[in-house]
């Protein structure tokens, strides 16, 4: 018996110490170490960015970035299985008492103001619509093209709406702030992720994507004045009868402006602040040149001063 109490006593002491050389052990600072984060898949373009000049500047960092939807990144965050993730939208109250029941202190940083852009095939002319009529394609209650165009004829047949994935931050987008309740039509198409449906619209003629700005931002274009060619960017109106003077395309200024109505934020959120590398890639995410990063890639950054250009749009 004494034997076995002092067996138990020394597998006791081989565990504490165990225990404290895994703590002593995690020897990453704010530019060094091993880390993963986990980033809304509708970010991955500035993501990779932000990374390839972090790790650039700093060869001792290593991050392995997951990219995927928004529902299973804040699991992720939730269930500990990660400290640092980006995503659209901030926690809610349950979910920030969640974290502090495991004493972490959760992190919530607004790194910039996106915007949902809406994509047309090159062969569709109609390229202003009105949020009125958005929420109607959305719900299902206009299908066709014909009842989209401004000149009340269109040979593109029906409206097929396509998006990126059921649990995605564009979807939730649509969903929250243009149906507001209203229950989703059954026609959307889903596709596996945004670069797949900025390659659908550009082959099919009736369809409209759903999709974040940074997929569609010119990388070529410093001024941020262009977006890409594969596809048409529609101008967006808040008023039911859009024409050029009242309808905006998600250019940086008119987002930060708040005319182009389909904005949103990009938030990191962190729970481990002891200043490890999460920590250290959050605040470069902040700083001067993660803000010019978010910026080039055709979002506003939070804590960094923009250019604003006044531009007129005619039709072609």
């Amino acid at each position: 018996m004494r034997k076995l109490s002092l067996a138990l006593v020394i597998l006791i002491i081989v565990l504490f110490s165990s225990c404290r050389r895994n703590k002593i052990t995690r020897t990453d600072t704010p530019t060094s170490g091993v880390a993963t984060i986990v980033c809304d898949e509708c970010y991955a373009p500035i993501v990779k960015e932000e990374l390839a000049v972090f790790q650039g500047m700093n060869p001792d960092a290593e991050i392995t970035p997951v990219f995927t939807n928004e529902v299973e990144a804040i699991n992720l965050l939730l269930k500990d299985s990660v400290r640092l993730i980006l995503a659209a939208r901030e926690l809610s109250t349950d979910e920030m008492n969640l974290i502090r029941e495991r004493k972490q202190i959760p992190r919530v940083q607004k790194l910039a103001t996106d915007g949902v852009a809406l994509i047309v095939n090159n062969a569709n002319v109609d390229t202003l619509i009105s949020v009125s009529t958005l929420k109607k394609i959305m719900s299902g209650e206009i299908t066709r093209w014909s009842e989209v165009s401004l000149k009340g004829k269109s040979d593109l047949g029906d409206v097929k709406v396509v998006f990126d994935n059921p649990n995605s931050s564009t979807i939730r987008f649509v969903k929250d702030s243009i149906l507001k309740g209203i229950p989703l039509s059954d026609r959307l198409v889903s596709q596996p992720s945004n670069a797949d449906v900025l390659d659908y619209v550009s082959k099919v003629p009736n369809a409209l994507g759903v999709i974040g700005v940074n997929w569609i931002s010119n990388p070529r274009d410093t001024t941020n004045l262009s977006f890409t060619e594969k596809v048409r960017v529609v101008s967006v109106s808040s008023y039911d009868d859009p024409d050029l003077d009242n309808s905006y395309k998600p250019y940086p200024a008119y987002l930060q402006l708040g005319f182009y109505p389909l904005v949103r934020n990009l938030y990191v959120i962190l729970t481990d602040v002891r200043g490890g590398l999460p920590a250290g890639f959050t605040h470069f995410l902040g700083g001067d040149i993660g803000q010019r990063i978010i910026l080039k890639a055709g979002l506003v950054p939070a804590t960094r001063p923009t250019r604003l250009i006044s531009l007129k749009e005619t039709f072609e």
